[in-house]
């Protein structure tokens, strides 16, 4: 069982307390009505598949109840670390330095 850490409730805890949310900073068109529907499409369904450390949103479900990000490592599935929503995604040369 994974362990995941809740920025916001700064507490460790099993990952059945947590609900993914999908690919982290993935930034909304201004104006949706003016792409086309390939592009709407590519908006909705179309995500990175990466093998790696990949960004991605959760939520505490049975906890704050908030989203904050993720850098996770695909192939370990290992937790790097967990911030904030809003804040930008970490530098990765900072994380491997401090490990």
């Amino acid at each position: 069982m994974l362990l995941i850490h809740c920025p916001y409730c700064d507490a460790t805890l099993p990952e059945l307390e947590f609900a993914y949310a999908g690919e982290a900073h993935i930034a909304r068109p201004a104006d949706p009505s003016k792409l086309s529907d390939e592009e709407w499409r590519d908006f909705l369904f179309i995500r990175s598949n990466v093998k790696g450390v990949h960004a991605e949103r959760w939520r505490h479900v049975h906890g704050c109840g908030r989203f904050f990000n993720a850098l996770r490592d695909t192939v370990s599935d290992r937790f790097l670390i967990t911030y904030r929503a809003g804040e930008a995604r970490p530098d990765m040369t900072e994380l491997e330095a401090a490990e």
